[in-house]
């Protein structure tokens, strides 16, 4: 199956002519002859523009190439703009599937016998399709809300399966043939990514993960989460209170009712900033089709998220070093980043921490106090990626999606307000964290959420202490003990070893007597002595 896979995954994208997007320079005439007498399969698709090759064959290989290209369709500082307006067409409109087989989902996973039970209407006609479900515009019986239904598309689970197998494999060939592939991890990245595209596919997950990011964010000013109708939730499809704002990505319509972009963009960062740090649960498939903002107020503009299927969490560890990383980059101070990652644990302990400050300094001291639109991340993702495999950085595959969203976040912004100045956007909201996480006012949070379980067991301490004095008590008798049963465990096979030598020699003894036809009862006694031996190295070694 995976080597089917592997030639279709070639012939549609042979078939669109995307090699032909590899620059000449890149394609030396040996790889030409080859396209031309071994992978003959001819472009069906020379009148379409590049993007619209790319977007197609996208398309076409299925949910986790599209979930590619939507990743990319937001980074347009490092693509064409015709690559870019295509693939921003993955977002919402990927051809959707049967509206009757829709239907036949809905009323089987919901076990009524119509929609006319639950819906008073139901617009057959999808209001959007995505890569791995579409949705349905309705009304609601029995409150008259506008809703709509996510349905997941059908047999979707094995066509993933399958692609995410081969991506595994090719990881596996990858991390075994290239000099980097250990360095990289690709297998512990393609399982993760594995992990969270197969949670995707979970809509009941999908709904809890909408709930608690609106819970957290209940009154905010920031961010919208829409109502999830638990009643009708099940694992294949979700109802949901429908949303009417203007996608992010239209800059025009927002322009022109004269929104704050300025502070949308803002909002942005401090809506990713405090998922991350203050909820350690954050939105992790962040692209435009899934936010929306609100046409209420603009000038105080208010995000609306959809689409909660993926998210990311992270550990105190992983946050705390993320945040002092960052503090440190935006003050500049690279031995403190330098010195983190060693303690990290993503470079090896004995890195050379002047050296890698050195690096670290060369790539970053560039592009501070510049706007988005000065700065090229594209490049400073390269030379941090060639400073990485320099100092063997080891890739952290729970952080993949943290990067996924970041990148997200700035592609976002520099659509919205190219001027944003990120560092110091973010460099507030972050010092503020820290602040709360070690200082006077983190230690006295600390004690007020243990102290009802502290006054729980205070009754009790007083007996742990005593039974915890008498153990203390015990340990050395305990450890002289231990060591006296360790001289005599010691004595034993010493002694045995000493019998087994005894037993060896008397055996070859009676044997070489026996070999020369001395007494027959010398050889006997001789080997009878020998099995004395035995049995009292057996003896010792069993005590």
């Amino acid at each position: 199956m995976r080597i089917g896979r592997f030639y279709h995954i070639g012939k549609v994208l042979l078939e669109h002519g995307l090699d032909e997007l590899i620059p000449s320079r890149f394609r030396p005439w040996y790889m030409r002859f080859a396209r031309r007498c071994l992978f003959w399969l001819p472009n069906k698709h020379k009148s379409e523009s590049e993007g619209r090759r790319l977007r197609l064959a996208l398309e076409t290989l299925g949910p986790v190439y599209i979930k590619f290209g939507q990743m990319l369709s937001t980074r347009r500082d490092l693509l064409t703009h015709d690559i870019a307006t295509e693939l921003s067409m993955l977002q919402d409109s990927v051809p959707p599937f049967d509206s009757a087989l829709a239907e036949k989902t809905i009323i089987e996973a919901l076990a009524i016998p119509s929609l006319s039970v639950l819906f008073t209407d139901f617009e057959s006609k999808p209001l959007a399709s995505a890569s791995i479900a579409q949705v349905h515009t309705a009304t609601l019986k029995s409150d008259n809300k506008q809703v709509v239904v996510k349905v997941l598309r059908p047999g979707i689970k094995q066509t993933i399966e399958a692609d995410v197998d081969l991506l595994e494999s090719i990881a596996g060939v990858l991390q075994r043939w290239l000099p980097d592939g250990k360095r990289l991890r690709p297998i512990e990245v393609v399982r993760e990514y594995k992990r969270t595209i197969l949670d995707e596919l979970d809509l009941l997950r999908e709904a809890a993960n909408g709930i608690q990011i609106k819970r957290a964010f209940e009154g905010s000013e920031a961010l919208y989460v829409p109502h999830f109708y638990s009643d009708h939730c099940r694992k294949n499809v979700i109802v949901m209170e429908r949303v009417f704002g203007i996608p992010v990505s239209d800059v025009d319509s927002l322009r022109a009712q004269n929104t704050n972009m300025k502070l949308l963009a803002e909002r942005g960062v401090e809506v990713f900033f405090t998922q991350v740090f203050r909820d350690s649960f954050f939105h992790a498939d962040m692209h435009p089709g899934n936010i929306f903002v609100s046409r209420e107020h603009p000038e105080n503009p208010l995000y609306i998220g959809i689409d909660y299927g993926i998210v990311g969490t992270l550990n105190k560890e992983d946050k705390r070093y993320l945040a002092e990383n960052f503090i440190a980059f935006f003050n500049r101070d690279y031995r403190k980043v330098a010195e983190l990652h060693a303690d990290s644990g993503w470079v090896p302990a004995d890195t050379n921490i002047a050296d890698f400050e050195m690096a670290i300094r060369t790539v970053c001291e560039p592009i501070f106090q510049k706007p988005l639109e000065d700065i090229s991340f594209g490049n400073v993702l390269l030379q941090l990626f060639n400073t990485a495999r320099r100092f063997n950085m080891v890739v952290q595959p729970q952080l993949v999606l943290l990067q996924k969203t970041l990148l997200y976040v700035e592609g976002l912004g520099r659509q919205l307000y190219p001027q944003l100045d990120l560092w110091q956007t973010a460099k507030p909201f972050l010092e503020n964290w820290m602040k709360e996480q070690v200082g006077p006012k983190a230690m006295f949070m600390k004690v007020k959420e243990n102290l009802p379980f502290w006054t729980e067991k205070l009754p009790e301490m007083p007996d742990l202490l005593y039974d915890g004095m008498r153990q203390l008590k015990r340990i050395p008798i305990e450890q002289q003990k231990h060591h006296e049963l360790q001289i005599e465990a010691l004595k034993s096979t010493q002694k045995a070893r000493f019998y087994s030598h005894l037993a060896a020699a008397f055996s070859v003894i009676a044997v070489l007597m026996y070999l020369f036809e001395k007494p027959a009862w010398w050889s006997i006694s001789i080997g009878v002595i020998g099995t004395c031996c035995w049995l009292m190295s057996w003896r010792k070694l069993s005590k």
